[in-house]
């Protein structure tokens, strides 16, 4: 009986394409965008990760004042040499203190420019930050103490500035005063924010002081941890010597933050997390208006097929049989719409991740839960319009014109 049931359905849905395609046009734009939308959110989430992870989850960031709703602070005196210093003779398991102040300048050589982030810090900085020179050498301990005018250039300012030569043992311009380049840095692409990681020179932290800011204060300092030490205590430690050398007195807050690493990147991602999930949140509205859509159409179609409707029942069918054939025609057009709506989506998903170079990552509970709503939404919204034709009187329908 029920194959009956389903046959007639089905011969239903044909006899009407038009009817049929728009009454799962709504399902099909619903289900594509909860997913599209859904996993593009999930590859920009491991591709924030990873470049945040790639920095190195046993790294602190050390600067001055309080940030965060309503608690930051722009009056927070700077670090000093001596806090440096204090980090790398007091503090136990630490393999890099790395000062770090930045700015921005034009950088010249020839008849190109362009202007680039600055950053002035000592060698540490290779290590605390994970980066490598790729051709040339480092810093040396005399030049970081003179602030000797020596510089080590990310690639995009090689490419843009030097091209396909070499660019170590070359002079070039930086704002006011003339460096040598004496390295380059390997690539690292885009950071977790989206910028240029390699579009930068670094220089010391002294140079930066005395020829770009003139200023001796330092904004942030980078502490590597040892891989065999907690950088809980480590930062603990940390909070202590700042707090004894800003004579903090107990009971007040804080004038600087310490920031783990791996919280950063916890932080990101959970918040890529929940937007994802506002986005998929949003998108799944147009489910429930595709919902409507199919139960204003069925509707209709009880409406157009009233003395069709008349006769079955005239000449034996059973109000539950009506019913079935109506709920079948809603939950099979529901169905095919989760289907395509699920292949649209991830087609959209590809061409968009493709486009933003991002991992394709594909949330398998969140397309079976797609379809299953799908599904559950021609239950839902075809229920009333089934009922409606298998609750009409035989008689009026067999009158009606």
């Amino acid at each position: 009986m029920f194959t009956e049931t389903l046959k007639l359905a089905l011969h239903a849905i044909r006899r009407n394409p038009l009817r049929s395609f728009l009454t799962v046009l709504g399902i099909v734009i619903g289900v594509a965008a909860v997913i599209a939308m859904v996993t593009i959110g999930n590859g920009t989430t491991v591709q924030v990760t990873e470049r945040l992870s790639a920095l190195g989850t046993n790294v602190l960031f050390v600067r001055p004042g309080q940030f965060g709703p309503g608690r930051a602070s722009n009056e927070a005196k700077s670090f000093t040499w001596r806090d440096v210093d204090a980090m790398r003779s007091q503090v136990a398991g630490v393999s890099a203190v790395a000062p770090v102040s930045q700015s921005t300048a034009t950088v010249i050589y020839g008849g190109a420019s362009r202007s680039t982030t600055v950053v002035g810090s000592t060698s540490d900085y290779l290590v605390a930050q994970n980066r490598i020179v790729a051709s040339g050498r480092g810093f040396l301990p005399s030049e970081e103490r003179s602030g000797a005018a020596v510089c080590i250039v990310g690639d995009t300012v090689r490419e843009k500035l030097f091209g396909s030569a070499s660019a170590v043992g070359e002079r070039m311009r930086l704002g006011s005063f003339s460096c040598e380049v004496i390295g380059v840095l390997e690539r690292k692409g885009e950071g977790g924010m989206g910028q240029d990681q390699d579009d930068m020179a670094l220089i010391p932290l002294r140079t930066l002081q005395r020829r770009i800011t003139g200023s001796t204060g330092i904004s942030a300092i980078s502490v590597a941890v040892r891989s065999d030490v907690s950088t809980t205590k480590v930062q603990g430690e940390l909070e202590r010597l700042l707090r004894e050398r800003r004579r903090i007195l107990p009971g007040r807050e804080d004038d600087f933050s310490v920031n783990d690493m791996a919280q950063i990147v916890a932080t990101m991602a959970s918040t890529t997390t929940l937007l994802t999930g506002l986005l998929g949140a949003v998108a799944a509205v147009s489910l429930l208006v595709g919902g409507i859509g199919i139960m204003n159409i069925m509707l209709v179609s009880v409406t157009e097929r009233t003395r069709e409707i008349g006769i079955r029942l005239a000449i034996g069918a059973l109000e539950g049989q009506v019913l079935t054939q109506f709920l079948v025609e809603a939950v099979a057009l529901s169905i095919f719409g989760g289907v395509v709506g699920i292949l649209l989506g991830l087609a959209l998903a590809w061409g968009a991740v493709t486009a933003m170079s991002v991992p394709f990552v594909v949330s398998v509970p969140i397309v079976a839960l797609a379809f299953g709503f799908s599904a559950l939404v021609g239950v839902v919204f075809g229920y009333f319009p089934a009922r409606s034709a298998a609750r009409l009187d035989p008689i009026e329908a067999l009158r009606h014109e």
